[in-house]
């Protein structure tokens, strides 16, 4: 069977309202196995480098001053298509437009303090992997994945 990994992290807003355990658990009762996670309190040159593609935008400075203003949760989670699954389950980066049942459409309100992000590619989730978990990550195997997987 053939997986694809994701980066999903829960943000300083997410963590401060112990939102992380409900994040992980909508993620294994999907079914996604998870590979990685740890709590860090980032450096704002790992976030500039996190957030590079933004740089130019005017809302940059501000995000990244939220990103520091606590620890945030990383994730690597894996499975059939992911990345895509995995966005929609986050639901819309504005949570005005989310829908009810995503993450963001149950528990966020504002665009700037959204929960929670999740790679928007397989290429940006390799990407994140790599930075934010240079030491590498967990591969086993489940027995479950039978269950879930045809």
């Amino acid at each position: 069977m053939a997986t694809e990994r994701t980066y999903i992290m829960v943000k300083p807003d997410g963590v401060e309202r112990g939102l992380v355990g409900e994040v992980i658990s909508r993620f294994e009762k999907r079914g996604f196995k998870l590979l990685g996670l740890k709590a860090v309190q980032p450096s704002r040159a790992h976030l500039e480098e996190h957030y590079g593609d933004l740089k130019t935008k005017a809302f940059f400075p501000k995000l990244v001053d939220y990103m520091l203003s606590g620890p945030v949760v990383g994730m690597v989670w894996a499975g059939k298509e992911v990345v895509k699954t995995g966005r929609v389950m986050l639901g819309a980066t504005n949570p005005l437009a989310s829908a009810p049942g995503t993450i963001r459409g149950d528990y966020a309100i504002d665009v700037g303090k959204n929960i929670c992000h999740g790679s928007d590619s397989v290429e940006s989730a390799e990407k994140e992997i790599a930075l934010w978990f240079p030491e590498g990550v967990c591969n086993y195997s489940r027995s479950i994945d039978k269950l879930i997987y045809e």
